[in-house]
């Protein structure tokens, strides 16, 4: 099964392309334009056993807001199509992740249905010149194209950039689980409902 997708996403406002393989081995190649975003990204990957190839060209004079939403949405976009019928996954994935004094945990769900709930109490506004509410954007793009059920919390924490990387690399570890294929439940449907 080539679990791959390669989209492509224009407005007046971004040029996003995203290119991802669920079953590849963390490779990545991340152009956003946006430095923390493309540092985020890479525990995505390398954490998720993702290959990401990402390039951005987003209105950056104004500030970072809708180039990381829109990569967010982007991203999203590509795992729902790689993800594809979503027969035989394991459907649910979870991480804790710690580093140093910081402690997340993100839970995932490809339910089909779009939610966030999203507890992330960073201890300062910026980290170095990223905003830290884009980091909420991003995973709320995410999961309403997506399709996921996505849970985040930050349980402690004192280095906001400690907390941010926590939880990119739970997400990168939660998604890698719940898209997994099971070899015991291969082409069905994880669902009661016989669809997701």
């Amino acid at each position: 099964m080539n679990r791959t997708a390669d989209i492509t996403r224009s407005t007046n406002e971004t040029q996003i392309r995203v290119a991802i393989n669920l079953d590849g081995t963390g490779l990545q190649k991340l152009k956003t334009g946006v430095p923390f975003l493309d540092h985020m990204l890479d525990q995505i990957a390398r954490h998720g056993l993702i290959d990401l190839d990402i390039e951005a060209n987003g209105d950056l004079h104004i500030d970072a807001h809708h180039t990381v939403e829109d990569v967010g949405i982007t991203l999203g976009m590509a795992v729902a199509q790689a993800i594809g019928d979503k027969k035989g996954i394991r459907r649910y994935g979870h991480a804790y992740v710690p580093l140093d004094e910081a402690l997340s945990r993100v839970v995932l769900d490809f339910s089909g249905r779009p939610g966030l709930e999203y507890h992330v109490p960073f201890t300062r506004s910026m980290i170095g010149a990223f905003d830290v509410d884009l980091v909420h954007e991003f995973f709320q793009g995410f999961a309403n194209h997506a399709l996921v059920s996505l849970h985040i919390d930050n349980l402690r924490g004192v280095n906001a950039h400690h907390q941010c990387e926590t939880v990119f690399k739970a997400f990168g570890r939660a998604l890698r689980m719940a898209a997994e294929l099971d070899a015991r439940a291969a082409g069905t449907i994880p669902s009661t409902k016989g669809s997701l």
